[in-house]
């Protein structure tokens, strides 16, 4: 029978130099959930996705992935939407959905044209002509068109308006397979703050909350006021 947990982490700890960014880190991720990732500027969270899609190895501690240790095998269940963008700037996107559907076996090329054409994006503008927004929306046609067990979304949001953020979550709850499990960080927590089902806060390089959100939104609270709550006592 399989762990309820998609992820577990156990005194994971890493640093850049001198700077600890993650300290004795433990938690659980389970299954089937959307869970918020949490936390100010510079809290570890991108080193955190980072570790869990195995762009970064020099930790200690364990983490591992349907028992998996984050590497070939786990990358082929999760798909992983970056800060930064990864496509090529002489990439049309036609050429970046090729590629997405030469690498990896769960991705669905007609499904990710599909969204494409949804988004009013141009199969064969590159990807250097084109906005902040416009390459979001690539980079999450790509990501969501893939059959993953995890989703990991780095701010998925970050850097369009807010009519365009209302259609890009409608698109990612729409879009996903329901037995998977999303991990988005996240500070526009006002747009998502109806689809969390879980909540993890990450401050100071240590999990400060870690739980399903009908436990801690008690007594009409919303996330942003329990985000406000937690970091007040940290900073």
């Amino acid at each position: 029978m399989a762990d309820n947990n998609i992820v577990i982490v156990d005194g994971l700890k890493k640093s850049y130099g001198h700077h600890l960014v993650l300290n004795d880190v433990s938690l659980t991720l389970p299954r089937g959930e959307i869970i918020g990732l949490f936390g100010p500027n510079g809290c570890g969270k991108t080193t955190l996705m980072k570790i869990l899609t195995g762009l970064i190895h020099d930790y200690s501690g364990t983490v591992t992935i349907n028992g998996e240790k984050p590497g070939e095998k786990t990358k082929a269940v999760t798909a992983y939407l970056p800060e930064q963008t990864f496509v090529h700037d002489w990439m049309r996107n036609i050429d970046a959905v090729d590629y997405f559907n030469d690498f990896f076996k769960d991705f669905d090329k007609q499904k990710a044209l599909e969204m494409i054409e949804r988004f009013g994006l141009n199969p064969k503008q590159k990807s250097k002509t084109m906005s902040k927004g416009q390459q979001e929306k690539l980079l999450l046609s790509l990501t969501m068109s893939r059959d993953a067990e995890l989703y990991i979304l780095d701010e998925p949001m970050g850097g369009v308006d807010p009519a365009t953020r209302s259609q890009i979550l409608d698109f990612i709850m729409k879009n996903y397979a329901k037995t998977s499990t999303l991990l988005i960080s996240t500070h526009l927590i006002n747009d998502l703050e109806d689809v969390f089902t879980h909540a993890v806060f990450l401050g100071n390089g240590k999990i400060l909350l870690n739980d399903n959100v009908e436990n801690i939104l008690t007594d009409g609270k919303s996330i942003e006021d329990v985000f406000k709550e937690v970091f007040s006592n940290v900073w």
